[in-house]
């Protein structure tokens, strides 16, 4: 989850990569043969705002990530939730030592303030698996954390503190690929899924009932491996957690489009993902469906990805970014002179169809990655909105 400049962080990148690898071969042949789909202009019209009285908000969920290292203080008139990422854990010698905020403390503060104009917002504290800060070094800090019992009562301690001292509504963990070591994260592929389980286990127990624990899941973490293991026994993690925040983007890259809502020709999609969760056991009236505020391009080359407010902004004389793909449901933007597809990215109109789809299939809400990636007149944030407090 952990995005610079609309970005997913290396790890996360490297890791989906690795799953695109032989996949996307296949792919690429496929892609030659498919049937062209012709480009239909669909702009984004102004959506009539839902506006919901605070108290009639509870129960659904429209959740944005707000990084440390934005620009923008959020509108929280349509958000129920934000979160704040991230928070990183420092761990030495096998042992847990504390947690830190990254980037500037005034970013965080100046979120916090939002709660105090706002009483119905929620903001949670997002911890990360990366190291950003300079004064830590050793990454993969969840394994170690996670790997003793007095480790994971500390870190518990810990959160349980920094959420009473600032008024927090809850945590949300983002360990995304417990077991897999990669960038030189410390990792125990053996014990690293039982440990999250007890890791969520005992922040339950600690923070009690009345804090949220969330976390942000990849949309394969209800997929095995070919060693038959599991990033996160979802099934087992299920009654101490709120909600998982299904990252339901970065499922691909061109030329299919990376936040379908169901497209076979896709490496996943949204349907996909939903029910994969389902069949490992996780409630869906406890997952929340992501929307990204980004284009995906590639994993690889650069730019690899481009917010919703740039591709607005996009020279028309050079792209089009009103095509439209009846089967998966998303826009898509092309480079005009070769007819290329370029990325695919989510508007107001497939957000809304997404919502209808979401709201049939009983899920909490919606949730964006990031907030910063939306245009000056707030099109995504509002149409996610709309969607999720749409009367059923």
């Amino acid at each position: 989850m952990h995005l610079k400049n609309c970005l997913p962080s290396t790890t996360s990148t490297n890791v989906k990569r690795f799953f695109l690898i032989v996949p996307f071969l296949f792919l690429l042949l496929v892609s030659c043969n498919r049937e062209r789909i012709e480009p239909k202009p669909n702009p984004d019209d102004d959506m009539n705002e839902v506006f919901v009285p605070a108290e009639k908000i509870e129960g659904r969920i429209a959740l944005s990530y707000v990084t440390y290292y934005g620009k923008e203080i959020p509108d929280p008139t349509y958000l129920t939730h934000i979160c704040y990422a991230f928070a990183e854990l420092y761990v030495d010698n096998g042992m847990y030592r504390k947690f830190a905020l990254q980037g500037s403390q005034s970013r965080f503060e100046d979120i916090m303030a939002l709660k105090r104009s706002h009483p119905h917002l929620k903001i949670l504290l997002g911890f990360t698996h990366t190291v950003e800060n300079k004064d830590n070094t050793q990454q993969g800090g969840f394994s170690v954390t996670s790997a003793t019992e007095a480790n994971r009562q500390a870190f518990a301690a810990d959160c349980l503190a920094f959420v009473k001292e600032w008024d927090l509504d809850g945590i949300d963990i983002g360990w995304e690929f417990p077991g897999i070591s990669w960038s030189g994260h410390a990792s125990d592929p053996k014990n690293d899924t039982r440990n999250h389980v007890l890791l969520m286990q005992q922040l339950r127990e600690t923070l009690g009932p009345n804090y949220l624990i969330t976390f942000p899941g990849y949309v394969m973490d209800a997929k095995q491996t070919t060693e038959g293991s599991r990033y996160i026994d979802l099934h087992a993690v299920a009654p101490y957690v709120d909600f998982v925040n299904i990252m339901t983007y970065d499922m691909d890259q061109a030329p299919n489009h990376h936040s379908a809502l169901e497209d076979k020709r896709a490496y996943w999609d949204c349907v996909r993902a939903l029910n994969a969760y389902k069949a490992a056991g996780f409630p869906v009236e406890k997952m929340v469906l992501g929307i990204p505020f980004y284009g995906r391009i590639s994993f690889s080359q650069n730019p690899s990805a481009v917010t919703y407010a740039q591709i607005k902004k996009m020279d028309p004389a050079t792209y089009d970014v009103n095509n439209w793909d009846p089967t998966a449901s998303v826009p898509y933007v092309t480079i005009k002179n070769t007819g290329a597809f370029y990325c695919g990215y989510d508007n107001a109109a497939s957000i809304a169809i997404k919502g209808t789809w979401m709201l049939s299939m009983g899920m909490k809400g919606m949730m964006c990655w990031m907030y910063d990636g939306d245009d000056a007149n707030g099109t995504l944030r509002k149409a996610l909105w709309n969607a999720v407090m749409k009367p059923l």
